[in-house]
């Protein structure tokens, strides 16, 4: 029994040797970085795997940590593995602190198609500032559908994912809802691709990055009034105060100068 237990251990293949890591990128619209690392026995086993990164991890934004990207495999070329845009989701903490008490969460789905053919379904969220009726609910519904829809039939895939995580699309539903109603916030709390169009080219789109930081003006000096007086120099020796006594005589000053007159 002992030899044949030992004999199907030696037989036991070691399955991670045979595996290969593979690195992961990102689509030409996140500057195609890499996005880690993934082991794989072939190339065709690559095929279909999914990787998550948030916005801040591909373009350095810390206000956007709250988004998830998805990415899905599409194309392996040698030991390099190229993904394309999936969906994405906002973390579940981030969600819970727009929804408070006193305050109304409207949800909606909408099937939109960019205008290179890609088909995605989009999860529009939207938070009021107080309770709000059931009509105004389907007023706000209404609107978010038509303008998400308008929205991407006008953009191509990268510009649609473009608008969608960095707030333009946020913007656009949130200034035709303030019509029905006060909002508070109006995010794009989930989005998935549901249907591949058209490839973007490499080089047809510019790559997302984090927006710049607005420079600050410099503070304009005050000018010196021409009666006040200028600064005093490093190691220069302090004045004497006004209404200070001048320097006392020492003891043995008086006694040399009582010497000289006797």
């Amino acid at each position: 029994m002992a030899q044949k237990t030992r004999t199907a251990a030696k037989k036991v293949k070691d399955k991670w040797r045979v595996k290969e890591w593979y690195k992961v990128y990102a689509p030409d619209m996140f500057s195609r970085m890499q996005l880690g690392e993934t082991p794989a026995e072939g190339p065709d086993l690559l095929a279909g795997r999914v990787t998550e990164a948030t916005v801040q991890d591909l373009t350095g934004d810390f206000s956007k940590m709250h988004i998830k990207l998805k990415f899905k495999v599409h194309d392996v070329r040698g030991l390099d593995v190229h993904t394309m845009f999936a969906g994405h989701d906002l973390t579940s903490d981030y969600v819970r602190r727009l929804t408070r008490r006193k305050r109304t969460k409207t949800d909606t789905v909408v099937k939109v198609a960019t205008k290179d053919g890609w088909e995605l379904v989009v999860k529009p969220m939207a938070v009021s500032e107080q309770r709000i009726q059931a009509s105004q609910e389907t007023a706000i519904r209404t609107i978010m559908d038509e303008e998400v829809r308008r929205v991407a039939s006008e953009s191509t895939i990268g510009e649609f994912v473009k608008k969608l995580i960095m707030g333009d699309l946020s913007r656009a539903v949130s200034d035709a809802s303030r019509k029905i109603v006060p909002i508070k916030r109006i995010e794009i709390r989930r989005s998935e691709v549901t249907g591949i169009g058209r490839l973007p080219e490499p080089g047809d789109e510019t790559p997302i990055n984090a927006p710049e930081p607005k420079e600050e003006a410099p503070e304009e000096e005050t000018p010196k009034a021409d009666d006040e007086p200028e600064s005093k120099a490093e190691g220069a020796e302090p004045e004497a105060e006004k209404g200070a006594p001048a320097e006392t005589e020492t003891t043995e000053e008086k006694a040399s100068e009582g010497e000289e007159k006797g």
